[in-house]
């Protein structure tokens, strides 16, 4: 089934020496249930951090949204429905399909949310962890599972897991399966694919596919043991079949395999940095989710800076919005440079618990937090969750 009607037609209107563009063609689905269209969702288009113009999806799950602004990197789409987390992508954006997931409820739940362009006609999601591989022809493992597999454009492509298991890595790949048998590919590179990951009621983390490379097969990020996302993001090229793809990722697994840090620009440091600003701004003047929206946006430049995921944790927790705080303070931690940080983010992580009544979990992490950085705080959460 075609999902898309390509406007792409560029419409140019001189009105009194004013140009415009052609509206945005969008259209929205769900994440989890194959080809159901989404109505009523709210999608707005955000220039330079403020709003440039809005609509909202008819009954096919489509709208266009005017705007006088060009098609580009520079502009956000956000799209909106009470029940589902809100979406946030980079355009270019005219005439592409979004997945909104629905609110995850569990704390260590997440969901992978795979869309692309028109070509090629079948992108595959694979995820390996614990002998576990699952893809279009294994839906089924332990506590997770992909909840919708496409084959003719544009996607979803999703894959939710229930509940993370204890000692694990999780590798999460996209192969081209349209072109399987054609390793040194340029489609993948040229599909427009982008993964969102979400937790709890939010995005949390967004990957647009490498562009200039070769390969069938895009690996895309690991989940640690301990809940830490690590970039990969590396295209490659493989003849395996579509039931070895967790065999060919599988030296991620590896607790001895390291995962470096992603190169970043000076002038992608230089955005991400100015966005910052912008959201230390909104959340001293309490504006919490637009400080959540905007760290984000910064660590899609810079994902190194752990001063970021910090800020960003306690965003969320003003949001009260637990999953996604206990990942972004697990992604502090990794990154951290001073015990200061590494301590009151452990700390953030064993209050997370605590309200969970998972004091187990909460009493391991305020330890944790007394061993970096000694503290009566955290001497009496100790205390107050020791059974």
């Amino acid at each position: 089934m075609k999902k898309i009607i390509w406007l792409g037609t560029a419409l140019s209107l001189s009105i009194s020496s004013l140009s415009f563009a052609a509206p945005l063609d969008i259209h929205v689905l769900s994440a989890t249930v194959k080809d159901q269209n989404i109505a009523n969702a709210e999608v707005i288009l955000q220039k330079n951090g403020e709003r440039s113009a809005s609509n909202t999806t008819n009954a096919q799950g489509r709208t266009t949204v005017e705007s006088n602004a060009n098609d580009s990197a520079e502009n956000l789409l956000i799209i909106k429905k009470a029940g589902y987390s809100t979406l946030v992508a980079k355009c270019p954006c005219d005439g592409m399909t979004y997945a909104l997931s629905p609110v995850l409820k569990n704390l260590n739940s997440m969901r992978i949310v795979l869309n692309w362009g028109k070509n090629p006609s079948d992108l595959d999601s694979h995820l390996s962890y614990k002998n576990q591989h699952i893809y279009w022809d294994k839906k089924q493992g332990l506590s997770a599972n992909l909840d919708v597999d496409d084959t003719d454009s544009y996607g979803p492509e999703t894959v939710t897991i229930e509940k993370r298991l204890e000692n694990q890595y999780y590798v999460y790949s996209v192969h081209d399966f349209s072109d399987r048998e054609s390793p040194d590919t340029r489609n993948l590179a040229n599909s427009q694919a982008k993964v969102m990951v979400y937790a709890g009621e939010s995005l949390i983390r967004s990957y647009y596919v490498p562009t200039g490379k070769a390969g069938n097969l895009w690996t895309v990020f690991r989940i640690s043991p301990e809940g830490e996302i690590q970039d990969i993001n590396q295209i490659s090229g493989t003849r395996a079949g579509a039931d070895r793809i967790g065999s060919t990722v599988s030296t991620y697994q590896n607790q001895a395999t390291r995962v470096n840090q992603v190169a970043v620009s000076a002038s992608d440091q230089a955005r991400a940095k100015t966005l910052n600003l912008k959201a230390d701004q909104a959340y001293k003047n309490n504006q919490f989710e637009q400080a959540a929206i905007l760290y984000q946006q910064s660590i899609d430049y810079n994902p190194n800076v752990g001063q970021t995921y910090s800020n960003l944790a306690v965003s969320y927790q003003k949001l009260n919005r637990s999953s996604e705080a206990l990942w972004a303070n697990q992604k502090a931690i990794a990154l951290a440079t001073n015990n200061n940080t590494k301590a009151y983010s452990y700390y953030n992580i064993g209050r997370i618990y605590e309200n969970n009544q998972d004091y187990a979990e909460a009493l391991r992490h305020y330890q944790q937090a007394n061993q970096f950085k000694p503290s009566p705080a955290y001497d009496e959460a100790i205390r107050r969750v020791t059974r």
